[in-house]
């Protein structure tokens, strides 16, 4: 079961990286003005994650079986392990985050260029590749310049409780299909549940108020210089997020049980 945890660790990492890192591919579409060809890239970067949950999600069920033939196997650690490859894929984002705004900054300007991904993709030869060593940057983070970005304490709040439900969301579910195993697929099948929930705080209270920002910064070169300490912020809010999915899943694996025996 070790390689499988390896192997759920670092897709579950990559998915996390992935997610987050589609802020900055925002800001440098808001940088360059050409906000429409950067959320075509982040559609790109939401396809990389969700293939990766592809796979993940059946290795991560796994363990779940395996706890059926092996009593003493300790799923609840292992997914632990897993939230907390959320955390540290996020962490990562957080630190690329500069250098990933400069390279999506060029790619969005190539493109515009080659038309196309496919043809984007063609034109890159190796010696763009080496050079891109010079858009790396060192993360900046200091507290002190969070303060007067005029971002709702309710809305980094909000944020960190959707993230918190959407990285616990299908491991709750199958906890809770260890729980009770005689209803186990049901239970399996019920992370929409929990993601249910986490959708409708998105939908209504921080997508919104995330696009109010953004264009606002599209229109004020000040608003713009700010929005990417704005991300920053709600990158580090994500990353509280899947630290309080470690407190959240045995409690919402709970829930699902009861609502699973009542359906």
């Amino acid at each position: 079961m070790l390689e499988s945890l390896i192997v759920v660790f670092v897709l579950t990492m990559v998915i996390h990286t992935a997610e987050t890192l589609s802020y900055s591919a925002r800001y440098a579409g808001v940088r360059l003005n050409k906000i429409a060809v950067a959320l075509s890239l982040t559609g790109i970067i939401v396809l990389v994650s969700r293939t990766s949950n592809l796979v993940q999600a059946p290795l991560t069920a796994k363990f779940v079986d395996y706890a059926k033939v092996d009593p003493s196997f300790d799923v609840l650690s292992y997914f632990r392990a897993i939230l907390l490859a959320a955390s540290i894929g996020t962490i990562v984002a957080i630190a690329w985050f500069p250098t990933f705004v400069n390279l999506f900054s060029r790619v969005i300007s190539k493109l515009e260029v080659a038309g196309s991904i496919p043809k984007l993709v063609s034109s890159v030869t190796i010696g763009q590749l080496k050079n891109t060593r010079h858009y790396i940057r060192k993360p900046n983070l200091k507290w002190s310049q969070f303060r007067y970005l005029g971002v709702p304490k309710r809305f980094i709040i909000l944020n960190i409780v959707v993230t918190a439900f959407y990285t616990v969301g299908v491991l709750s579910s199958l906890y809770a299909a260890h729980l009770i195993p005689q209803y186990s697929t049901t239970a399996s099948q019920a992370s929409g549940l929990i993601n249910g929930i986490a959708t409708i705080i998105l939908t209504i209270f921080i997508d919104p108020q995330l696009g109010l920002i953004t264009d606002k910064a599209t229109r004020n070169e000040e608003a713009r210089d700010q929005l990417g300490k704005v991300y920053t912020m709600l990158m580090v809010s994500r990353f509280f997020g899947t630290m309080l999915a470690q407190l959240v899943i045995i409690p919402a694996a709970y829930v699902i049980s009861e609502i699973v025996k009542w359906i």
